[in-house]
């Protein structure tokens, strides 16, 4: 027993992949309340590719086309999702006002390899925050990158929230998405989106290390009839994922 609760400790849980909902595979067979099961923490999508997703705490919030943000019902279900048990190995304060981009460079000069997997929640204050939010699809579905192009873009300046995502070597990409993949939403949890770029003034990373990755592969027509295998699958991701 406590070997399989340490395995769980360092394990990332993942339903479907992301070549998968790049090829329009937008209705799963999980449900929020099976996914909690694996973990407190996370980002994913909802049936229909009707928002995004974020997992603080143990609650899961779905974000809107109209950047607004909601508890989900324990019974919706997820087409893809990542969640883990969110306990931090590194933590750096940020007491300066910083880019993504410097950000992200700071992030990658703490972690001990790139061959990992990593949690990290970002929480704080933000100059700015801009974010995107797919809007939900009718059959017959499109491809990501069709359906990405009507998506909602918000900006939020001058909000407390928090930023949480992955950071996944690029030999993952296809499985997850490669880099940097993060969700925002603020301090109320009232408002949020896909995090295309933002300004932290002061805040706190997170950090966590992951070694373990459970995938677990839908059942679906849908998902068991879909072409994972197009060569052009990581430009379609960055085009995307923005």
């Amino acid at each position: 027993m406590a070997v399989a609760m340490m395995r769980s400790a360092r394990e990332i849980y993942q339903t479907s992949t992301m070549g998968a909902l790049i090829d329009g595979v937008y209705d799963g067979d999980v449900t929020i309340r099976e996914l909690l099961r694996h973990g407190d923490f996370g980002l994913g999508t909802f049936n229909h590719l009707d928002g995004e997703m974020v997992i603080l705490g143990g609650s899961c919030y779905h974000l809107r086309a109209d950047g607004s943000a909601r508890v989900a019902d324990d019974g919706d279900l997820t087409p893809f999702a990542t969640v883990t048990w969110f306990r931090p190995d590194i933590t750096i304060p940020v007491r300066a006002s910083m880019d993504r981009s410097a950000l992200t460079a700071l992030i990658d000069e703490a972690l001990s390899s790139e061959n990992l997997v990593y949690a990290i929640r970002l929480n704080g204050t933000f100059d700015e925050v801009r974010t995107r939010t797919v809007m939900e699809q009718r059959p017959p579905y499109p491809p990501l990158t069709e359906a990405a192009r009507g998506q909602r873009e918000c900006n939020f300046h001058s909000v407390a929230g928090t930023l949480a995502g992955f950071r996944t070597p690029d030999y993952e990409q296809g499985i997850a998405v490669a880099g940097y993949h993060m969700h925002f939403i603020d301090h109320a949890r009232r408002q949020g989106g896909h995090a295309l770029d933002y300004r932290l003034e002061t805040g706190t990373i997170e950090v966590s290390s992951r070694s373990e990755l459970h995938l677990s592969l839908p059942r679906t027509s849908q998902f068991l009839a879909s072409n994972l295998a197009s060569e052009s699958l990581a430009q379609q991701i960055r085009q995307a994922e923005g």
